[in-house]
């Protein structure tokens, strides 16, 4: 038998991106995520009207083709406030998800690579976090620091991170026994080094795959928060802001409801289904087709 006959061996990322290229509804969900993402991020300068441009003349308008999706009471262009929403709404998500991977990747990696009574200690802490009311606690962090913009990722991000301080934990006791970490502590390196050099690197597919399923999350605490006025504030928006006014007028105005209600569903929808496709892609107990 020739070397040609044998199977010629793949990186992890290569057999994983193989894999998810199989999944159609994971690509469409990533299709749809960058088409989201582009009009969210490009829309606005091109729709011809500002955010927050009001025309009180105008009042709430139905969709025509000087205003696509109509108006709201204060004759904003519901189309441009919509695109500027997911900018906020994507943004929110995505750096509240980045600030809870930051804690949670080294609060666990430290904890299970400690051991003993320090990892005790620290997951108990965690188990005690865990058990304060999560939306309560943000509300919380909203109203102590304020409703700034900044501070609203920053408090979502300060209470996302305990079930990913929980993965990185399992994931650094399971490394932390593998020969490669062994040969680490053999050849003199410091704890931090084998920590941020070897250990932490080789838990970023669990990792990753979890991100993309904490986006959604994040985006609905964002716009449960708005809903109840203690998010984003005007004149600016979010997905989870014009639901909310959409709700308050919705007999009268549905469309200011109907806009904001489906794209927010698709995109979630979307980051779903390309978080459960990446699942399956690194999942190690799928066999090779």
């Amino acid at each position: 038998m020739s070397s040609a006959d044998f199977e010629k061996g793949v990186s992890l990322w290569l057999d994983a991106w193989r894999r998810l290229r199989k999944n159609r509804l994971a690509v469409a969900g990533g299709v749809v995520l960058i088409l989201v993402a582009t009009v969210a991020v490009v829309g606005p300068w091109l729709s011809g009207y500002a955010y927050d441009e009001q025309d009180t003349a105008l009042g709430a308008a139905a969709p025509s083709w000087q205003h696509w999706l109509g108006t709201d009471p204060l004759g904003r262009d519901l189309l441009t406030r919509l695109l500027h929403g997911g900018r906020v709404s994507l943004g929110v998500g995505l750096a509240a998800t980045m600030v809870s991977l930051l804690i949670g990747v080294l609060y666990g990696g430290v904890s299970g690579f400690a051991g003993g009574r320090a990892d005790a200690l620290m997951m108990r802490v965690v188990d005690i976090l865990y058990a304060l009311p999560f939306t309560v606690f943000v509300i919380i962090l909203m109203v102590f620091f304020g409703r700034n913009f900044i501070f609203l990722f920053l408090a979502i991000g300060a209470v996302e991170w305990l079930t990913t301080a929980r993965i990185a934990r399992g994931q650094t006791l399971s490394l932390r026994q593998r020969e490669f970490v062994e040969a680490a502590v053999v050849m003199g390196l410091s704890r931090t080094r084998i920590l941020l050099r070897h250990i932490i690197p080789n838990m970023f597919s669990p990792i990753i795959i979890y991100a993309t399923l904490t986006v959604p999350r994040v985006m609905l605490l964002e716009a449960f928060l708005s809903f109840l006025g203690l998010g984003v504030q005007p004149p600016m928006s979010s997905w989870g802001l014009l639901i909310r006014d959409g709700v308050e007028t919705m007999e009268e105005y549905p469309w200011l409801l109907i806009s904001p209600g489906l794209l927010f569903s698709l995109t979630l929808f979307a980051l779903n289904a390309f978080g459960d496709g990446l699942r399956d892609a690194f999942d190690p107990r799928i066999a090779k087709d």
